[in-house]
């Protein structure tokens, strides 16, 4: 079973630094987030090229692959191997011979596609395209207290940004709050999709928690949520209005501004209790 990352080694580097206070100068070394190319290769065909931090790659392609519409289960990703490379890294994946076939198909119609919500994308009309799912009416009620208990059990759970202050976090948390899975990257959309790969390689029902971000929520990190089935997505700071229309579509409770006990529903608030 996959759980938090063991080692971020590669995922941060020492560089030094002059800070200032009150006008004097002194050197010092700083911790920061590292930031590489990762490219996505399906059956042999590059598809993205991602920035991102090079740490639960596997994770991130089966997320990605899931919340973009690539494959619609895990079980559809047959082999996946990391290749380093010294400008970056290479996860090739072979996927099933119809999901290829719809990805090409795609690939024709979407020039340029990357995860950064509608990147690529060369027409409005290709809005409609995007992989969204309406979530299930009867999942994700949260309990009593669960928002706050997730909140500080994510905090000490955040290794790689107390190092580096760089980083977002995704966190997979049960109903009740508790954290079972976080994922961290330098861009808030990687961590969810870290996390979404991390909760399906370990068989997690996606309608059977909530997700916690470190980030505002805009537009992608609803819609790869709807994707995949996540019934709440929390967020520490503001939704965008687009984000809020599509919760409000895809039967997605959408909450900002999850500070201890204070919290703000944007979509279905039915599921807070």
């Amino acid at each position: 079973m996959r759980h938090d990352s063991d080692s971020i080694a590669d995922s941060h580097g020492r560089v030094g630094v002059e800070r200032w206070v009150d006008g004097d100068a002194t050197r010092a070394e700083d911790m920061v987030a590292e930031e590489v190319p990762a490219a996505l290769v399906y059956n042999g065909f590059s598809h993205a090229v991602m920035m991102t931090t090079p740490q639960d790659l596997e994770d991130f392609a089966l997320g990605f692959s899931l919340s973009e519409g690539i494959i619609n289960e895990a079980r559809e990703l047959y082999d996946l191997e990391v290749v380093e490379h010294p400008q970056g890294s290479e996860v090739q994946m072979r996927i099933a011979g119809e999901r290829f076939a719809g990805l090409r198909q795609r690939r024709r119609a979407m020039a340029g596609r990357t995860g950064c919500g509608l990147c690529g994308v060369e027409s409005l009309d290709q809005i409609a395209g995007r992989p969204l799912g309406t979530v299930d009416a009867r999942r994700g009620a949260l309990q009593a207290g669960a928002l706050s208990r997730a909140q500080a059990e994510l905090h000490a759970r955040q290794h790689l940004f107390h190092l580096t202050g760089a980083v977002h976090a995704a966190a997979w948390c049960a109903l009740d709050g508790a954290v079972e899975l976080v994922r961290e990257d330098v861009g808030r959309h990687n961590a969810l999709d870290k996390l979404i790969g991390a909760v399906a390689a370990n068989g997690g029902a996606f309608g059977d928690g909530f997700v916690l971000m470190t980030s505002r929520a805009s537009y992608e990190i609803v819609q790869k949520a709807a994707a995949v089935g996540i019934a709440v997505v929390a967020a520490v700071s503001a939704p965008t209005g687009m984000a809020v229309r599509l919760a409000e579509a895809a039967g997605v409770t959408l909450i900002g501004f999850a500070r201890g006990e204070r919290h703000s529903v944007y979509s279905h608030p039915q599921r807070i209790h």
